[in-house]
C-alpha cells in the first residue's frame, strides 16, 4: 500500500537538517515572509551599541564618524589649562542614522582616560561594570510580570579594542583586560593609526599579536566554536585571519584623480581610508554593518547576556513564586564587575541543542 503524506502533515512539522524538507505542489508564497520581515524592519528600525576603547589620541572618535559617514561623534582637543581627568570617564551618544528609509539608533560608549594614568591598576573595572549593568538593567525589565512590548536594548553588542602602533606586541595592561572583556562582550581588536606602519610592520605587528591572542586564550570575535555552517566557517576563517584590522580613520574628503575621497593629508600624499592599499578600513566596515552586525547583536543575546542572566538566576537563592516568575535581588557590585566563569553557550532557533564552547 503506497502511503503519502499531506502537504498539511509535512508544513506542520519543522524542516532541520535530519529531517528532509517534504515535496511541495506548487508555489505556497513562503517567499513573502522575506517582505513581511523588510517592512517590519523599514518600520521599526534597529538598534546598535558599540563601545570603542583605547588611550587617548588613538583615533577612536575619528574612526566612529568614518565608520558610519556621519557626525557621531564631536571630538574636541583639550584645553591647555584644563587638566586631564584622574579616574576613567564613560559617555554615551545616541543617533538615528538614517539610510534608504531603513533607520539605525546607533549608540556610541567611549571610554576616555582608559590606560592614561600612570596606575592603571584596575583601570577596567568601570568598564566592566558598566557592560554588566545594562544586562542588569535588561534582566529587571524581563522579569517584569508586566512587560513591555518592546524592551529597550542598551546592552553593548561590541567592543572595538584599539591597540596602539608600537610594532612589537601586546602591552601587559592590553593582554589583561582583553582576557577579562571577552568574556563579556563581543571585542573586535584594531591597529590604531596603521599609518605610521610600514606594511612589513603592520603584518609583523599583527602576527605578534595574534600569537599573544593564542597564548593567552583570548577569544576574540568572530569565535570559532560559534561557527554554525561550512560558510560561516569560510567567511570567518578569512577575517581571524586578518585580525587585528590595520585601521585608518579619516572624515574629512579629499580630491584624488578627479574624485573625492576620505582620507588624511600629509605631505607626501593622501591616505585613502576606503583603498584597500592605504588600510583595511573597509575590513572593519564590512564586518561591524555589512555582513556581522546581526550576528553581534545575536551572540550578546543569545551567549553573554545569558551567561549573565544565569549567574544572577542561580545566585537569586530564591523560589519561584509562579508560572515564570523570579524574584531577584538587586546585583551588587562585585557581581557587575566580575563576569560568570562558566561555560559559553550559544542557543539557536536552527536546532534544539546548544553550541557549547
Amino acid at each position: 500500500m503506497d502511503e503519502r503524506r499531506s502537504p498539511s502533515s509535512c508544513s506542520s512539522r519543522p524542516s532541520s537538517p535530519r529531517t528532509p524538507p517534504c515535496e511541495v505542489f506548487g508555489s505556497v508564497g513562503i517567499e513573502a515572509v522575506l517582505d513581511q520581515l523588510r517592512i517590519k524592519a523599514m518600520k521599526t528600525g534597529f538598534e546598535f551599541n558599540i563601545m570603542v576603547v583605547g588611550q587617548s589620541g588613538l583615533g577612536k572618535s575619528t574612526m566612529v564618524n568614518t565608520l558610519f559617514k556621519s557626525k557621531v561623534w564631536q571630538a574636541s582637543l583639550p584645553a591647555m589649562d584644563i587638566p586631564m581627568p584622574q579616574t576613567l570617564e564613560l559617555h554615551s551618544v545616541t543617533h538615528v542614522i538614517e539610510e534608504k528609509g531603513l533607520k539605525l539608533k546607533l549608540t556610541v560608549t567611549d571610554t576616555p582616560g582608559f590606560g592614561d594614568q600612570i596606575n592603571n591598576d584596575k583601570c577596567w573595572d568601570p568598564i566592566l561594570s558598566y557592560i554588566n549593568q545594562q544586562y542588569e538593567q535588561y534582566l529587571q525589565e524581563e522579569l517584569l510580570i508586566t512587560r513591555q512590548r518592546h524592551i529597550p536594548d542598551t546592552r553593548v553588542h561590541c567592543c572595538v579594542y584599539f591597540v596602539p602602533p608600537t610594532g612589537h606586541c601586546l602591552r601587559p595592561l592590553d593582554i589583561e583586560f582583553l582576557r577579562r572583556l571577552c568574556r563579556t562582550v563581543n571585542v573586535v581588536p584594531v591597529i590604531a593609526r596603521a599609518d605610521s606602519l610600514t606594511i612589513e610592520e603592520r603584518d609583523a605587528f599583527r602576527s605578534r599579536i595574534q600569537e599573544n591572542l593564542k597564548t593567552h586564550c583570548i577569544d576574540v570575535y568572530p569565535q570559532k566554536c560559534f561557527d554554525e555552517d561550512v560558510n560561516d566557517r569560510l567567511l570567518n576563517s578569512k577575517i581571524r585571519e586578518q585580525i587585528p584590522f590595520a585601521v585608518v580613520g579619516a572624515d574629512r574628503e579629499h580630491l584624488v584623480n578627479g574624485r573625492c575621497v576620505l582620507g588624511r593629508k600629509t605631505k607626501w600624499g593622501i591616505i585613502e581610508v576606503e583603498n584597500m592599499a592605504h588600510c583595511e578600513f573597509l575590513l572593519l566596515r564590512d564586518l561591524l554593518i555589512r555582513s556581522h552586525l546581526q550576528d553581534l547583536k545575536d551572540i550578546t543575546h543569545n551567549v553573554h547576556y545569558e551567561n549573565y542572566r544565569v549567574l544572577r538566576l542561580n545566585e537569586s537563592h530564591l523560589l519561584p513564586r509562579g508560572p515564570g516568575w523570579v524574584n531577584l535581588a538587586p546585583a551588587s557590585p562585585g557581581q557587575l564587575m566580575s563576569p560568570g566563569q562558566g561555560k559559553v553557550r550559544k542557543r539557536t532557533n536552527k536546532d534544539s541543542k546548544d553550541n557549547e564552547c
